[in-house]
């Protein structure tokens, strides 16, 4: 039964639904790409990056990118907070930066409702139990982030993406679904430094 789920029912909502919203959300999309062309000076507006997917195959993530490129005398990059601009932090407050990753999953590449796709580097670090958040389509949002967001530390966070993981349905992934907008309007537990930043996975 979650086999027939994960592979055709949840796939065909993943697709319906990304149409939907990316239809519903393209003027707000592109007005956003415009003032960021406007407010950073520069045409590179989307921010794309490496990460591991279903079974761990590397994909490329595509986001609005919410930070500017400045560099310091020695030419490397500002910290994140200096570099993060105010068109960015309303994009990331209401994770208007996220709408690109749809395209993600339309690919196949990520679905809806999953483990957030964490960066490649950091696949050496996990334990065995830890990997088996990769046995599922990363998604946009999931168990974790409707239980806190990027504001939990990594080992909560995946002991809630294993949870996810077992006890992956349709009732469940609607009940993220439906908190995950509550929680987007509500601006909950939103960090504007990098969340992908770990300190302590082990």
């Amino acid at each position: 039964m979650k086999f027939f789920y994960t592979n055709f029912v949840k796939r065909f909502f993943d697709i319906l639904f990304s149409v939907i919203i990316l239809i519903i959300s393209f003027p707000f999309t592109l007005l956003s790409i415009f003032a960021l062309m406007i407010s950073n000076r520069s045409i590179k507006v989307l921010f794309f990056q490496l990460r591991p997917g279903l079974n761990q195959k590397i994909f490329k993530l595509v986001k609005i990118k919410t930070m500017n490129d400045k560099v310091d005398s020695d030419g490397k990059l500002l910290p994140d907070e200096e570099r993060m601009t105010k068109i960015g932090k309303i994009l990331r407050k209401f994770s208007i930066d996220e709408l690109p990753q749809l395209w993600n999953v339309l690919k196949g590449d990520m679905s809806l409702i999953g483990p957030r796709p964490l960066l490649v580097e950091y696949l050496s670090y996990y334990t065995s139990e830890q990997k088996r958040r990769h046995n599922v389509l990363p998604g946009i949002t999931g168990w974790a982030q409707i239980h806190g967001r990027n504001v939990l530390q990594f080992n909560e966070r995946f002991i809630l993406d294993v949870w996810y993981v077992d006890n992956i349905s349709l009732k469940l992934d609607l009940l993220i679904f439906y908190k995950t907008i509550f929680k987007i309007f509500r601006s909950e537990n939103v960090l504007m430094h990098d969340p992908n930043k770990i300190t302590d996975i082990n």
